[in-house]
């Protein structure tokens, strides 16, 4: 065994290293192989070629008839629509090479020229995924700021598109280097890290631009709506990439930035269907018991009456000076102005009603009691001739 081995390695020395080839022998060879493999199979290929054919037309037919049926839907950038759009992006190249790669099976080719077919096929549909990846989300975006009428995203677009196009195409390029062997995981990690001294560099633009989406698409508000923002209530005139322009209702311009914006509380005071009002009434301590039960049935037919919705009206509590009565009701309007009005409205009602009735509203008051200087209480108003004649009684008593 041992003398068999040493002669298999002696011969293995021997025999002189295989010359590289030339890429002009492998050429030849390719050629040769191609032209023997037509001779031995030309009739499988005939049929695939018919098949394919067949199978691009339908193709091209499928899409041609889905397009029109896209483009005769109603109304734009509705979702048939983003279809669409979509179908009109499918490239007539990408159709044959998907037809050449449904019949290449039956026909045998030789593996290098299978290994090119696929390697074409893989390149076509991997880039054809894109674009239409990239479509539908465009078509989705510019479908938003239809529907709101949005002037910052559709002057956005711009660089909407190059982000979008320049992600996608990237994902594209990494699946296509991947299929073909390449090893990824540098690549991945480069344009990762790249990606994050991007994002730091440019960390308070992005910040902004991505609030700025934010505002767009959760919309919290838009233009032309008043919002309280921290302790300022002003109208939207502007929403743009990096600030938010307000207009206070003192007059005063307010430019906001979108990140501090988001970062703080807002009240949105539009598409209010009702609105809530309520008054505290003060009334004078003289008031009867009586007037003082009729009160809030008094206080509810003024509200009704001014075609309002009536809420409650009770007895709030002793205040120093007075009877403190609570009103509250509802105005069902979106219009602040309106909302106003009404308010004005039934407060004269009630003001009216009230000295109607004979009720009397009650102001800050203070009583001083005083002595004379043998003790005597001087009392701060004219005491009745019964309260003198009583008091002389007391007197002679004493």
């Amino acid at each position: 065994m041992t003398i068999s081995l040493l002669a298999a390695a002696k011969a293995a020395a021997a025999r002189p290293a295989a010359a590289p080839t030339s890429p002009l022998v492998d050429l030849r060879h390719y050629w040769d192989t191609s032209i023997a493999w037509v001779n031995s199979h030309w009739l499988q290929i005939g049929i695939a070629v018919g098949v394919g054919l067949v199978i691009y037309i339908l193709l091209s037919l499928a899409r041609r008839f889905a397009l029109k049926l896209a483009q005769s839907a109603d109304g734009d950038m509705s979702f048939t629509h983003i279809a669409g759009r979509v179908l009109h992006k499918t490239k007539s190249t990408v159709l044959a090479i998907v037809a050449i790669r449904l019949v290449a099976g039956y026909a045998q080719p030789p593996a290098v020229i299978m290994q090119f077919i696929q390697f074409v096929f893989t390149v076509a549909v991997v880039m054809q995924v894109a674009i239409w990846a990239r479509e539908i989300v465009l078509g989705l975006i510019q479908r938003r700021a239809a529907e709101g009428h949005n002037e910052t995203l559709s002057n956005a677009m711009g660089i909407i598109r190059l982000l979008i196009s320049v992600a996608l195409f990237a994902i594209a390029a990494i699946v296509i280097l991947d299929n073909m062997g390449v090893n990824v995981t540098g690549l991945v990690a480069g344009l990762g890290i790249g990606g994050i001294a991007i994002g730091l560099a440019a960390q308070g633009i992005f910040s902004d631009l991505f609030a700025s989406l934010s505002i767009i698409f959760d919309r919290p508000f838009r233009v032309g709506e008043t919002i309280k923002y921290d302790t300022s209530t002003a109208t939207v005139e502007r929403i743009g990439l990096k600030s938010t322009r307000l207009r206070s209702v003192n007059g005063e311009l307010l430019v906001i930035s979108n990140t501090n914006l988001l970062s703080k509380e807002i009240t949105n005071f539009a598409h209010l269907h009702r609105r809530r009002v309520g008054f505290v009434l003060n009334i004078i301590y003289q008031t009867s018991p009586d007037m003082l039960r009729a009160l809030p049935a008094l206080l509810e037919e003024q509200v009704k009456a001014a075609g309002h919705e009536f809420i409650r009206s009770s007895f709030v509590t002793f205040s120093p000076s007075s009877l403190d009565f609570e009103l509250v009701f509802d105005v069902f309007s979106e219009n602040y102005d309106e909302v106003i009005a009404a308010r004005s409205d039934v407060a004269i009602r009630i003001v009216a009603a009230l000295a109607a009735a004979g009720y009397e509203f009650a102001y800050p008051t203070q009583t001083t009691f005083t002595a004379a200087p043998d003790g005597a209480m001087i009392m701060p108003y004219a005491e009745s001739p019964r309260s003198g004649a009583s008091a002389g009684k007391a007197g002679k008593a004493g």
